[in-house]
């Protein structure tokens, strides 16, 4: 019984949530596509996710920054970047896929709406699937089986403290 879940919120926690449940997955002998849509090729967790045979990591070749200081041409090659993840993640067979950062890419439709929609509508009933991000859209929320919101009560960066590898990223 594969069941969807989400973890949103404005909190610090999402990722490093998915990156649990990968890990933990992997060490049950399951086969996990951990999607990295949003986000460049490097942050420490990719690191150690790597050194793991059950964990297969994809992201972007590069870091496209924030959607609102993208080109038009950025938004063309992450939108492909993206697409190209969402069918391999549901074309191959995993037991578990995450997205991560899959509502902001969704909201900022840099990936196909109507094929993310499809594909996680018609997932393979046995895939656990995981969806991060702030803000899901309603139609996410029907369809999942669990919804962890992380909220954020403090965060070092309203003190002007900037992220931190390892601990951020």
């Amino acid at each position: 019984m594969g069941l969807i879940h989400i973890y949103c919120g404005d909190g610090k926690g999402k990722t490093t949530s998915a990156t649990g449940l990968a890990v933990r997955s992997a060490g049950a002998g399951m086969k996990v596509f951990f999607a990295r849509l949003m986000k460049g090729n490097y942050s420490s967790e990719l690191r150690i996710l790597e050194y793991i045979p059950e964990i297969t990591v994809r992201s972007c070749d590069r870091n496209y920054g924030f959607s609102f200081n993208m080109t038009e041409k950025d938004k063309s090659e992450i939108t492909q970047c993206h697409n190209n993840m969402l069918r391999e993640a549901f074309s191959s067979g995993y037991d578990v896929i995450v997205l991560d950062e899959f509502f902001s890419a969704y909201n900022c439709r840099l990936l196909d709406v109507s094929l993310a929609l499809s594909l996680i509508k018609n997932k393979n009933p046995d895939t656990e699937l995981i969806l991060t991000g702030r803000n899901p859209a309603p139609e996410f929320l029907e369809l999942a089986d669990y919804i962890s919101e992380i909220a954020c009560i403090r965060h070092p960066y309203s003190s002007g403290i900037k992220a931190r590898m390892g601990i951020e990223y």
